[in-house]
């Protein structure tokens, strides 16, 4: 995969919100505003269990997240795991608290973990 250049890992790290695309069932992409987190080069995404979002994904594990401010941009895409262990939930919690906000309780609450293959971005933010 090609790598995030420093200007890239400060980018996906400033707050700015991106979307989430995944499979729907009836196979069209179904594509939702989300948060997400950049971490040991791994990206994860909080969200409820129940939500269309897992669902796609245990069917079909791949997504793609893209960022976009202005004319900068970048979409990172890769095989996704849902994670529901209270620590991997945990660990993509606080991530999240750091980057946006302490989100609300969700007892529901499971971490979407996006492992790269591919990345696009404007011109600087990849290596």
């Amino acid at each position: 995969m090609t790598t995030l250049s420093p200007a890239g890992i400060d980018f996906v790290t400033e707050r700015h919100l991106a979307t989430l695309s995944t499979l729907g069932p009836d196979g069209r992409i179904h594509v939702v505003p989300v948060g997400f987190t950049w971490h040991d080069g791994l990206v994860r995404i909080i969200t409820s269990g129940p939500s269309q979002k897992v669902a796609n994904l245990r069917r079909e594990p791949k997504a793609t997240v893209s960022q976009v401010d202005g004319g900068r941009w970048i979409t990172i895409a890769g095989s996704a795991r849902i994670l529901d262990d209270a620590e991997s939930v945990a660990e993509a919690v606080e991530l999240y608290a750091v980057r946006y906000r302490q989100p609300r309780v969700n007892p529901l609450r499971v971490a979407i973990v996006i492992e790269p293959e591919t990345a696009m971005g404007s011109a600087g933010l990849l290596s």
